[in-house]
């Protein structure tokens, strides 16, 4: 079992509880934390609590996670676009609305049920029953080219790739406001936002370094075209870092506060290039992912309104 303490800063003040471990815990859904607050698994200052307690400036919230069970994650005969494929790699274009790995309650319908019925039980292990092949991920709504590992020796090389900053990730998007220079570096730390635990930050105190850098394709009347190479990996780096600069990426609701135009389904995000040198070759490669249709036919509105 797992026992987790937060100790409660003002920014917290008043949350219900439950809320509370929700924001801190972005894994566990309210619904499993309202489950172990009614279990006695929670408790305020050494007091068992219920959901409706509200949290007060130096509480200290304490909870205990019971071990996990492995849960039977099923193989799912979801069509892949594979951009690559051997014996030792595949190389996935992830659609929009596909999350890439199960989380509790969400079991099905995600990249690796397909990856597991395409590939068949040859998936490296090392991440375990969740996420199985997986080293690393992109966001739902997010587009475009993954690496799975299909043995443990392919995933320590990629993973090893990926903590040495060596693996070439060029993504496409469209942010809003018009650039101003045609290129530059974002360099700034990004972690946890103090506040809301779902969202990540510009983060200067706990924050991880983070380095973004973009360079204009295109300039719209109100959008600019725009490629981002990554330089390191951090959770919705891209995302906070044009943010960050006062050019927040068309359609992302949750680092704009806008509602999306357009009728998008989330950022305009596209993973389009992934490039390593290959694990058992040892030869560099580079695959693309070609832009999805909406992104396409989006950059042709924005092209005849210029």
């Amino acid at each position: 079992m797992n026992e987790i303490v937060i100790e409660i800063v003002p920014e917290m003040e008043d949350e219900r509880i439950d809320k509370c471990i929700s924001n801190y815990m972005e894994n566990l859904s309210r619904s499993y934390i309202q489950k172990i607050i009614k279990d006695g698994s929670v408790s305020v200052n050494g007091q068992v609590v219920k959901a409706n307690y509200r949290v007060k400036v130096d509480d200290k919230v304490r909870f205990i996670i019971p071990d996990s069970v492995e849960p039977d994650i099923p193989a799912q005969d979801i069509p892949l676009d594979i951009l690559y494929e051997d014996a030792d790699i595949l190389i996935v274009n992830k659609p929009k609305n596909m999350v890439v790995h199960p989380a509790p309650g969400h079991y099905e319908d995600t990249l690796v049920n397909a990856v597991m019925y395409h590939c068949r039980g040859q998936l490296s292990g090392i991440n375990g029953v969740l996420r199985p092949g997986i080293v690393h991920r992109i966001d739902k709504d997010t587009t475009g080219s993954i690496i799975v590992c299909k043995s443990d020796e392919a995933h320590n090389a990629i993973a090893e790739l990926l903590k040495t900053h060596d693996i070439t990730r060029k993504y496409r998007a469209i942010v809003y406001g018009n650039v101003k220079d045609d290129q530059g570096t974002v360099d700034t730390p990004i972690g946890r936002h103090p506040i809301d635990r779902k969202k990540m930050a510009v983060n200067e105190k706990n924050g991880k370094r983070a380095v973004t850098h973009y360079r204009v394709l295109e300039r719209f009347e109100q959008y600019t075209y725009i490629e981002c190479q990554l330089e390191t990996g951090r959770t919705h780096q891209i995302r906070v870092h044009m943010a960050s600069i006062g050019h927040p990426l068309l359609g992302d609701t949750v680092y704009t506060g806008r509602k999306a135009p357009f009728h998008l389904e989330g950022q305009v995000l596209h993973a389009m290039t992934i490039g390593f040198v290959h694990p058992r070759s040892n030869t560099y490669m580079e695959v693309e992912a070609p832009l999805p249709e909406y992104f396409v036919k989006l950059l042709r509105i924005l092209g005849k309104n210029t």
